[in-house]
């Protein structure tokens, strides 16, 4: 699935590895996982209840460097297609790596997301629209690109055993459900009139798209789980993915509930707030479930002396980030005091995950390891 620290001995080398041939040929998709997870610990700290001294400037910090790391890693992975065609078309043939493809266009506009949360501060609020409004466009692009294509190829050229399902599963589904939170967010921006309503049904559109994909997709893995009991290794932190369509479509309801108000009728304004709080509560319960499940997996896997690092543990973090924004929307429509704590809870969680998740992977390139193939 990913590249692993015990996947073949690597000689040591220099920081961040030596970016030479042996190096990009197996570079992947889901590298930009790193992105997503660094570009969400900015977002989420700009939108918490509770605003501490020096967060924002330490979260505008933290997105600055998940945006150095999309364009260094863009960079490079554009020297990987053009280098390494048959790598990288082994990756789309894969059935288990080409679902990482849908990485590429949540980093982009998670990273976009940050620019308009966090980055109008350092170079002012016109070129932070327009650097989002880039982003997502690309991303979304990319995202519904990644929603077709790869269903397609399980469909018609992959051969699926039963056992099968996993987490990455949701990771080509999930990108539109992005797309329509923060599209949302750009609503305000868009011209008035017939342009920021199809933009706000654009994102409807996209969230209904996403999440009954991500329904069907999330009952094969609970099947999945049920008859063939939890896999080793690798596919642990995957389960965690599931909560990235479970919080971030209460993200994008709530999102979109507060841009509904003068793009849309005031009936259906408010029809979208309603739905966003009932939708919002009813989901975030299976989310805060399945988060309870996927840390006990996590800690019996890690009991057994299984849970070896490699860079499916980005996982943790992205989709507990958007539990994060979703308790947080939900604390805004609902002034409940049970989702400003979850979220600031969880915050915590995230930022602890996500250090020793940067902490694991830079040892690993330091070591070489992660240069390695994916698969």
């Amino acid at each position: 699935m990913t590249a692993t620290l015990t996947s073949r001995p690597a000689p040591a080398r220099r920081l961040f590895g030596e970016l030479d041939r042996d190096s990009l040929r197996h570079l992947g998709p889901n590298w930009f996982a790193a992105v997503m997870g660094t570009g969400i610990v900015a977002n989420a700290a700009a939108l918490l209840p509770l605003q501490l001294p020096g967060l924002r400037g330490a979260a505008t910090v933290v997105w600055a460097g998940a945006a150095a790391l999309l364009i260094g890693l863009t960079a490079a992975y554009a020297m990987h297609l053009i280098r390494f065609p048959d790598n990288a078309r082994a990756h789309r043939h894969s059935p288990i790596m080409s679902q990482f493809f849908g990485a590429p266009p949540m980093a982009l506009m998670t990273v976009g997301a940050g620019a308009l949360l966090l980055g109008q501060d350092v170079i002012g609020l016109g070129a932070a629209v327009a650097v989002d409004w880039v982003l997502w466009s690309v991303g979304t692009v990319l995202g519904l690109l990644t929603a077709f294509a790869i269903p397609y190829r399980m469909f018609t050229r992959h051969r699926v055993e039963p056992d099968a399902a996993f987490g990455g599963w949701l990771m080509p589904v999930v990108p539109p459900m992005v797309s329509a939170a923060m599209g949302a967010l750009l609503v305000p921006h868009t011209p008035a009139g017939q342009a920021r309503l199809t933009m706000i049904i654009a994102c409807v559109a996209m969230f209904g798209l996403s999440l009954i994909a991500a329904l069907v997709t999330i009952t094969m893995i609970w099947s999945r789980l049920v008859h063939f009991g939890v896999a080793k290794g690798a596919t642990v932190p995957t389960l965690w993915i599931v909560l990235g369509p479970l919080g971030q479509s209460v993200t994008a309801a709530g999102l979109i509930a507060n841009a509904a108000h003068g793009a849309l009728p005031d009936l259906y304004d408010k029809g979208l707030l309603v739905f966003s709080v009932i939708f919002g509560i009813v989901t975030w319960g299976f989310a805060m479930l399945w988060l309870a499940l996927a840390m006990a997996v996590t800690y019996r896997t890690y009991r057994a002396g299984e849970l070896n690092f490699n860079l499916s543990w980005w996982g943790f973090t992205f989709p507990l980030g958007t539990c994060v924004t979703g308790s947080t929307v939900l604390y805004s429509h609902t002034h409940a005091y049970l989702f400003a704590a979850t979220a600031i809870a969880l915050y915590a969680l995230l930022v602890s995950a996500w250090a020793l998740v940067v902490a694991r992977t830079l040892r690993g390139l330091f070591s070489g390891a992660l240069l390695a193939p994916a698969y």
